[in-house]
């Protein structure tokens, strides 16, 4: 399988998604210095901290598993977060995308509530289900995050349940151990529906 996960610019009124670089690295300091009180379950570098996260993210893109993106405020233009797709699923004996997962998520906490988020969903979405035509596309959560699941029950996404101990938790303090993720979806019949409603919510925040 020579496939390798990867994406264009995204664009649209409120946040323009652009790959993730080095470059982002002043403004995702600046970012993650502010009020981390809404951060709860997710893990958000701190300022400190974010050089050895952009060499993360970039070891990961380098598998062809991961496309990282900065969430670039376009009232400011600078960036105030991050997101990805992940995870990419094949058709059997094929590399044209069945499924990917859209994850790696965090706002700094001025940005959140803003429609940020809900229109780089809407961005996201759109190019896995419209251009790749996937069958699917997932999200998940530590399943203690109650704000977590909030924001992505309301993208429209369904969901499907909590696996016990599916991943390594990133909550502060626990390093070692297991979490329970929640589990959502969004499939290709319920894309038109979620589409029309994410719209809705990003025409109200820019308005």
């Amino acid at each position: 399988m020579t496939f390798r996960l990867e994406g264009p610019v995204l664009e649209g009124t409120l946040v323009r998604l652009e790959p993730l670089s080095p470059g982002h690295a002043a403004d995702l300091t600046e970012a993650v210095s502010g009020d981390r009180t809404t951060y709860g379950f997710t893990w958000v570098p701190r300022p400190d901290e974010i050089p050895a996260y952009l060499a993360g993210m970039r070891q990961r893109q380098e598998t062809g598993r991961l496309w990282p993106y900065a969430q670039i405020d376009l009232a400011t233009g600078r960036a105030v977060g991050a997101t990805a797709y992940w995870d990419p699923r094949f058709w059997p004996g094929t590399e044209r995308l069945s499924a990917v997962e859209v994850g790696f998520t965090w706002l700094a906490g001025a940005a959140q509530g803003t429609g940020l988020n809900a229109e780089a969903k809407l961005l996201l979405f759109t190019h896995a289900f419209q251009r790749w035509q996937v069958a699917w596309v997932d999200l998940k959560t530590d399943a203690r995050n109650e704000r977590s699941r909030a924001a992505i029950a309301a993208t429209g996404a369904v969901f499907e349940g909590v696996l016990r101990n599916w991943s390594q938790s990133r909550a502060p303090g626990e390093d070692g151990r297991l979490r329970d993720s929640a589990m959502f979806s969004i499939v290709a019949a319920d894309w038109p529906a979620t589409r029309d409603r994410l719209r809705a919510r990003v025409a109200r925040k820019a308005a």
